[in-house]
């Protein structure tokens, strides 16, 4: 996990407090220095198996502390983490620009061999636009492939594109791994850390998200929004510079 150990040096070193965390049924929100957003993850068994530590005391806690959770083998603290580095992460904005996710993936797949880790509301289109697009599903439907085929599709595409809970469950430097150098490489999703240390890790794309509106994103949350109803949030797309 070193990939996740690197992301929480490069967060702020002086103590943030907390100011809010709430668990939603499909997102985690912690407030801190800024409001960060990661997917609600939960590991499978027997409802209330794999409670969370610290429930009750986390605003006790620096945000620095609940952002080394994403470490955990427990989903729960890990979203809970992922969150808390979101919170804490002072984004570039000289390195943002206003493109849709799908829109890059559109532009740089086309006639394409396309690998898409996490079945997102595009890949129907994404079908139409790729020489061939393989997705890649944890719990696949349709024509999804499990998890285990990235090994056989990864290394044959041209672009692929992560979804950001491969932090939450570890994944992520593993798929990095199977990926050609010259791979055009997004990872997505609101759960994805704004953090330039990842293009060093061929990463050319970044898309996450940020919250400009605290309020109405807590609201919509703890009530059980899925993404597309979630208020007070804003997608941005973050490049990789180019080599001088």
């Amino acid at each position: 996990m070193k990939l996740l150990h690197d992301i929480l040096d490069v967060l702020p070193k002086e103590p943030i407090p907390v100011r809010k965390v709430i668990i939603g049924v499909h997102w985690t929100l912690v407030y801190s220095k800024y409001g960060g957003l990661g997917s609600t993850m939960v590991n499978s068994g027997p409802h209330g198996h794999s409670p969370s530590n610290g429930v009750g005391e986390l605003l006790n806690k620096t945000a620095q502390e609940l952002a080394s959770w994403i470490l955990s083998d427990n989903l729960l603290e890990a979203s809970i983490g992922i969150a808390a580095i979101n919170s804490l992460i002072d984004i570039d904005e000289s390195l943002l620009r206003q493109i849709n996710a799908a829109d890059v993936l559109e532009k740089e797949s086309k006639d394409k061999n396309l690998v898409v880790v996490g079945h997102f509301p595009f890949v129907d289109h994404m079908k139409e636009i790729a020489k061939n697009c393989w997705v890649i599903e944890k719990n696949p439907h349709g024509d999804d492939f499990p998890e285990e085929a990235a090994h056989d599709f990864i290394p044959k595409a041209d672009v692929v594109a992560i979804t950001g809970t491969a932090f939450i469950n570890h994944t992520i430097e593993n798929l990095l791994s199977l990926c050609k150098p010259k791979t055009q490489v997004m990872i997505l999703g609101p759960s994805t850390p704004m953090v330039p240390l990842l293009f060093e890790h061929n990463v050319t794309f970044l898309s996450g998200s940020r919250v400009v509106d605290e309020e109405a994103a807590l609201i919509t949350v703890q009530q059980g929004a899925s993404f597309k109803q979630v208020k007070g949030v804003r997608l941005t797309t973050m490049t990789r510079p180019e080599k001088n």
